[in-house]
């Protein structure tokens, strides 16, 4: 399946959420930028109606990260939203918040791990 990513009309809100980062997104994207982890990675990048947090695509590898909203209210939307991805041909990683928070070098390892 061809990769329809970075679609114009949401660009406005890939610019929002990128601006609007959360606490743990911009924590992980220090370690992500500039190819730190010997890929590179880019954020809040599209993929048809959905929006990715991170993705490295030499890999193909999508990194969403999850907080407590995740948990119940959202998990038919992340299911759906997971296997659309999956079909594309990417690999998706879920990483919760609060690993970022207390175990971000176990949070790179896999991460790396994910990469080779």
């Amino acid at each position: 399946m061809r990769l329809i990513h970075n679609l114009r009309k949401y660009k406005p809100l890939r610019r929002k959420l990128r601006n609007q980062s959360t606490e743990e997104e911009v924590i992980l994207w220090c370690y992500l930028k500039n190819s730190q982890l010997g890929h590179k990675f880019r954020r809040q990048v599209g993929f048809s109606k959905y929006i990715v947090d991170f993705y490295c695509p030499g890999k193909k590898l999508v990194l969403e990260l999850d907080g407590s909203q995740h948990l119940e209210d959202n998990s038919d939307y992340d299911k759906k939203r997971t296997a659309y991805l999956n079909n594309l041909g990417l690999k998706v990683i879920r990483i919760w918040n609060n690993d970022i928070r207390d175990n971000l070098a176990g949070v790179l390892e896999e991460i790396k791990h994910q990469l080779e």
